[in-house]
């Protein structure tokens, strides 16, 4: 294996909000940029603008991200989560407020015994995070 990248497809409500998601998940997490966005052009089947591809980085590791418009029976799913070891309270503290508005903690951010800090947290996208303070 070469590489393991997450990939999110923005779909059914969350399509066309790909770029808006990526922006915000790189101000939440340091160490994180936009690489490159590939958009549909006009004559694509797709939204004109709407991300084709992105390929970004979520303190330093990387992901993808498309818009769908096509009819999908499924969108994000808390089955699938991104999990991310925060290296400091302030770190996991920070990302669960961020993650956390306009979302749907799972899992309040808490001591749960396998972790002093930890929460799961369906962010205003619909996309699942587990963060877990590192020991």
């Amino acid at each position: 294996m070469r590489a393991l990248t997450p990939f999110l497809m923005f779909c059914g409500d969350q399509f066309g909000r790909a770029e808006e998601a990526i922006d915000f998940y790189c101000s939440v997490f340091e160490d994180s940029r936009v690489i490159s966005i590939d958009r549909y052009g006009s004559d694509a089947g797709e939204q004109a603008g709407s991300v084709r591809v992105a390929t970004f980085e979520l303190g330093g590791n990387p992901m993808k991200a498309i818009d769908s418009n096509g009819a999908h029976a499924f969108t994000f799913t808390p089955a699938i989560s991104i999990w991310i070891e925060c290296s400091s309270a302030n770190e996991i503290e920070r990302a669960a407020a961020s993650l956390g508005e306009g979302g749907q903690f799972l899992m309040p951010l808490d001591n749960y015994g396998f972790s002093p800090k930890f929460c799961w947290v369906a962010d205003r996208f619909g996309v699942t995070w587990q963060l877990n303070l590192a020991a």
